[in-house]
């Protein structure tokens, strides 16, 4: 009896431990984000991992809730596939809430509100204001971006080409195979402002008119994950840590 009775106890020991081993193993949110957003995400090539404002987010979200995150870098265009495959769990890129992918995602509360900017060669010296003011021209615009359907369906463009990243449009006005490009404002902004495409400038006067706003995805239905994401953004809202998470990377 005394070994049957020791025998049953370190069973339900190395059960327990088990169990709790699972229990961590399952508070890693696994965080699909781009390489190629920056200051959203990109990679940083001093520590080869993904860094940037959603990151950051990410990053305190998790503290603040518990639990450990994992980023895994993927194109923009490949993130809700991903997402809906169960192969990450959250999206957190510069991705604009919009109703079509609100049909395939849940969305957190907006993050940050911004707008397109328009970007052409330094060279180039026109005063572009509108998106009137490119008509008949060949512009570029990143694929899976919001901005795609409203260029194509505004009819104004001689040719509108889609690529997987800003810096391959950035290539393209500079080598004057496209006029301009189209990309988030804060985005292609930042990047210029670092100085490493001196032959391209952006078009500051231009007025954006497709407006959106920046959320975390998760999968249809997760309300679980939702509600700790929504419950630790409200909470940085009120006590200033989104507005200095977005001062880091130079973003009011």
């Amino acid at each position: 009896m005394v070994t049957s009775f020791f025998g049953r106890t370190l069973v339900a020991v190395v059960l327990g431990l088990g169990l709790a081993g699972a229990s961590v193993a399952q508070q890693t949110v696994r965080v699909a984000s781009t390489p190629t957003g920056i200051p959203f995400t990109f990679l940083d090539t001093k520590t080869n991992q993904i860094s940037g404002i959603m990151v950051d987010i990410m990053k305190a979200i998790g503290k603040d809730q518990g639990f450990g995150i994992e980023i895994t870098p993927m194109t923009f265009s490949t993130l809700i596939a991903a997402l809906q495959a169960g192969k990450v769990d959250v999206i957190a890129a510069a991705m604009y809430i919009t109703p079509p992918r609100q049909e395939v995602v849940d969305f957190s509360d907006s993050i940050i509100t911004y707008g397109e900017g328009v970007f052409v060669s330094a060279k180039d010296t026109k005063d572009y204001k509108s998106m009137e003011d490119l008509k008949g021209e060949i512009v570029g615009v990143q694929i899976g971006t919001a901005y795609v359907k409203p260029l194509t369906d505004s009819g104004l463009y001689k040719e509108i080409k889609v690529y997987d990243t800003i810096p391959d449009i950035i290539r393209d006005v500079n080598l004057g195979r496209i006029k301009a490009g189209f990309a988030d404002y804060p985005i292609v902004a930042y990047q210029l402002a670092q100085g490493g495409f001196p032959e391209t400038r952006l078009a500051k006067n231009y007025k954006p008119v497709l407006p959106g706003s920046v959320g975390i995805a998760v999968r249809k239905g997760d309300k679980v994950m939702l509600d700790k994401i929504n419950t630790s953004l409200r909470k940085f809202k009120a006590d200033g840590t989104i507005d200095k998470i977005l001062a880091q990377w130079g973003l009011k």
